[in-house]
């Protein structure tokens, strides 16, 4: 009967213990060894554990601080090395190529059409000048037209004499006179305005194409900016991290 009650008695012993251990953070190995070897190890663990409780807290929120610190910076350098990998010397100097090669391209298309530019005041003045001849002819067509058009109605339905008849037949050689005149006015304010047109589309041309170029250096400046910024950016969030 004895041996039972020691034998329980032990049992109790080391499940105090254990559980003292386990709040602790001993080693549950050490303190059932502990207990096992004094009479009084059970007492004296269950005071220690009970005495060390109020710190536990305090070190696992220290521990849980530095973990997540721990893991911000992680995460930082993570996108530092992103931030650097996307503005490295090789992506950046492509980058700088390809400006450089639109801005060539656009002082080049600017410049020819600045050059094709210069003949336009000339060739609006040909216009002008050949608009002003072809009204000119038009209404010495349409005169002489009138003029015709009232002496044959003056006329009514008398018999002409022979120099009404005559005057209506210089008149109309004149009518005829006047519209091959008119033709040929009209032919050259045709051929003058086509090549003003011609001229003028080229101009455009040439100016649609540096717009084009411009846009293109403005992108990739965005872009090198953009990725120096963020290269920046994450440098700054890295070192608030480190601090």
């Amino acid at each position: 009967m004895n041996d039972i009650l020691a034998r329980r008695a032990r049992r109790a012993t080391v499940g105090i213990a254990l559980s003292a251990a386990l709040v602790a953070g001993i080693a549950p190995a050490t303190a059932i060894a502990a207990e096992t070897s004094s009479p009084t190890g059970a007492a004296v663990s269950q005071t220690s554990a009970t005495s060390g409780n109020s710190g536990a807290p305090q070190t696992e929120d220290a521990a849980a601080a530095k973990d997540k610190a721990y893991a911000a910076m992680q995460e930082a350098l993570k996108n530092l090395e992103a931030a650097k990998d996307a503005a490295s010397p090789e992506k950046l100097a492509e980058i700088n190529d390809d400006i450089a090669a639109f801005q060539e391209l656009y002082d080049m298309v600017v410049a020819e059409a600045a050059k094709r530019r210069e003949p336009l005041p000339a060739m609006q003045a040909n216009v002008d000048a050949a608009q002003a001849k072809y009204d000119e002819a038009h209404n010495r067509t349409s005169g002489l037209q009138a003029e015709l058009d009232k002496a044959l109605e003056a006329l009514g339905g008398e018999e002409p004499s022979t120099v009404f008849k005559e005057h209506i037949k210089q008149l109309r050689m004149e009518i005829m006179t006047a519209q091959r005149r008119e033709e040929s006015c009209e032919d050259d304010l045709h051929r003058y305005q086509r090549r003003l047109e011609s001229q003028e589309k080229q101009v455009q041309y040439f100016e649609s194409e540096a717009e084009k170029a411009k846009a293109h250096i403005d992108e990739d400046i965005a872009k090198r900016n953009a990725l120096l910024g963020d290269l920046e950016k994450a440098q700054a969030a890295y070192d608030d991290a480190c601090k």
